[in-house]
């Protein structure tokens, strides 16, 4: 897991007015650098280069930058609201995020300022004639990488607001949060596998100062704040709720052992406390199970009377499956060696949780529809075979669970019959294994 200063920086560096800033002052720059170019451009050269174009090439180029950027912003708040309408609002903050668009739209307003700087100072005359034929150059280059910047924002409207684009996104981005759980099993620590039944009795708990989600948990700070508080030896620090989790006066962010009685506890708690960042929204980083959920609001949201979209559904179980099927086959095993922050424990990611996410609001939405309840069983058919005993456990108490909603929603006797032959078949298959 990064710092909380590194989590917080890329969070910074995912705004959408943050690419644009730097875009902007390296247009500004750029122009006011080419004032210098007689070092670099000799004045007997300069005036064969067709120079003295430069200023009615930057006042197209303003004009242009500033109606194409307009109509860009216009575009992308369109397709967030479409997104927001028939997607899921949650969703929308990837198409924020993405890098495609923030890319292009800065790249429009650093043009834009750049023409608009180079007229201004050529009307204040502060060019020469080799700083008119380097603005000229640059002016060639901007407009290149203006080209090339537009012809990618074509192609990228095509997709943009899509429901199959965003559920790939979604889908791409929960796949990140897994891979990064397995490449670094527990966040960095050692397992705690039991939750609270493995804290000692004596651990004091910590709890955020504000309910909330838990956004990011800094690994390396609360192993340098455990090190830090022990007076005879390092203090044991137990989380006890991941990024994703809720908390509030009641349920607390970790749990602490080793401490010593002496030291006051508003000092010393406060590094513990401060290296989890808790907020009113969950995100995609460091926490799988939202990427899950965001999926499966997708899929309720396409099975919902007023956009009956059942094919919507069935791709999102598919999404599903894969996610899983990969945590099945990779899952969260302890390294080799020994963990990069030894005093600091972390549960795993519940095998029961994450099939809840994934797939009881489907089950629940679509028990009307027979394509929705097959595709929905075979998946979980196939992941009880792929996984260890909770994942088998999991996928059969979903199954039975959505053969009940089905048989009370579903008329043709033909069609429970086929839901119920694929249920048999995972309860014979668990039989075989407790056997």
């Amino acid at each position: 897991m990064i710092s909380k200063w590194r989590w917080l920086l890329l969070r910074l560096a995912r705004q959408i007015w943050f690419r644009a800033s730097l875009f902007a002052l390296l247009g500004v720059v750029t122009a006011l650098l080419s004032a210098g170019a007689q070092w670099v451009i000799p004045a007997e050269i300069s005036g064969k280069i067709g120079s003295e174009a430069v200023g009615p090439i930057l006042n197209i180029l303003a004009s242009s930058m500033l109606a194409v950027t307009t109509f860009s912003l216009t575009v992308m708040v369109t397709a967030y609201s479409a997104a927001s309408a028939h997607v899921t609002p949650r969703a929308a903050k990837l198409l924020r995020e993405d890098p495609t668009t923030q890319n292009v739209l800065a790249v429009f307003v650093g043009a834009f300022l750049y023409s608009l700087v180079g007229i201004i100072a050529l009307n204040t005359d502060i060019y020469g004639a080799s700083g008119r034929a380097m603005l000229f150059a640059v002016t060639l280059v901007v407009i290149l990488i203006m080209v090339i910047a537009l012809l990618r924002w074509i192609n990228h409207l095509a997709r943009l607001g899509m429901v199959d684009e965003t559920s790939r996104n979604v889908e791409s981005a929960a796949r990140a949060a897994f891979e990064e759980r397995t490449n670094t099993p527990f966040m960095g620590g050692r397992p705690l596998r039991n939750g609270k039944d493995d804290v000692p009795d004596s651990a004091i708990p910590v709890y955020a100062g504000l309910p909330g989600y838990v956004q990011h948990v800094d690994m390396s700070a609360l192993c340098e704040a455990g090190r830090n508080a022990g007076e005879e030896g390092e203090v044991t620090v137990y989380l006890a709720a991941l990024p994703g989790a809720y908390v509030h006066a009641r349920r607390p962010l970790l749990w602490i052992a080793g401490l010593a009685e002496s030291e006051p506890a508003s000092e010393t708690l406060a590094p513990f406390r401060n290296a989890c960042v808790v907020g009113d929204q969950r995100n995609f980083d460091g926490d799988p199970r939202f990427g899950l959920v965001v999926l499966t609001e997708i899929a309720s949201r396409a099975l919902s009377p007023g956009v009956n979209d059942p094919g919507t559904a069935i791709d999102i179980v598919g999404r599903q499956f894969r996610l899983l099927a990969a945590w099945a086959e990779q899952g969260e095993r302890e390294g080799d060696g020994d963990p990069a922050c030894p005093n600091v424990h972390v549960p795993p990611l519940s095998v029961d949780d994450m099939f809840d996410d994934a797939f009881a609001p489907i089950a629940r939405d679509g028990a009307a529809l027979l394509e929705v309840q097959l595709r929905l069983l075979k998946a979980l058919r196939a992941l009880a075979g792929l996984g260890g005993p909770g994942f088998r456990k999991a996928a059969l108490r979903h199954a039975q669970a959505a053969l009940k909603r089905s048989e009370e929603k579903l008329l043709l006797e033909e069609e429970k019959a086929r839901l119920r032959d694929i249920v048999r078949e995972m309860e014979r298959i668990g039989e075989a294994v407790e056997l």
